[in-house]
Parts: C-alpha cells; sequence; structure tokens
C-alpha cells in the first residue's frame, strides 16, 4: 500500500476540513396552519400532511 511521504500539516489539515460546513434545512411553508415544517414530513404544530389529520394533536386547555 502507498504511504504519505510526508506529515500534513495542521494548517493543511484545517484548510481541508473547513469546507465541512452545516447547510440550512429548506422549509416550507404548512397549508394548514402556515409554520414551517420539513418538506414531505407531518407537521409538528397541528398534525396534518397532504390535506390529512395525520397525527391528533392535543387541545389547548384555555381554548375551551
Amino acid at each position: 500500500m502507498a504511504n504519505p511521504k510526508r506529515k500534513w500539516s495542521k494548517a493543511r489539515t484545517g484548510l481541508r476540513r473547513s469546507q465541512w460546513k452545516l447547510s440550512v434545512p429548506g422549509l416550507v411553508d404548512c397549508p394548514k396552519c402556515h409554520t414551517l415544517k420539513m418538506p414531505h414530513k407531518v407537521c409538528k404544530s397541528c398534525g396534518f400532511y397532504d390535506g390529512k389529520e395525520i397525527v391528533k394533536m392535543a387541545e389547548d386547555k384555555k381554548s375551551k
């Protein structure tokens, strides 16, 4: 197997690692409650997906 001739410097390693960045997830507007949500996922605030209620959400006690 081939081996490196020299040790990579810490600066060179840092330059290589600097390209690893987090990207912002693409969020879409929920058509039911208009909050931001991940695409193709059930909305966490209203429980709807594709116009159907998938998760039954607990009602607020203040609204009763």
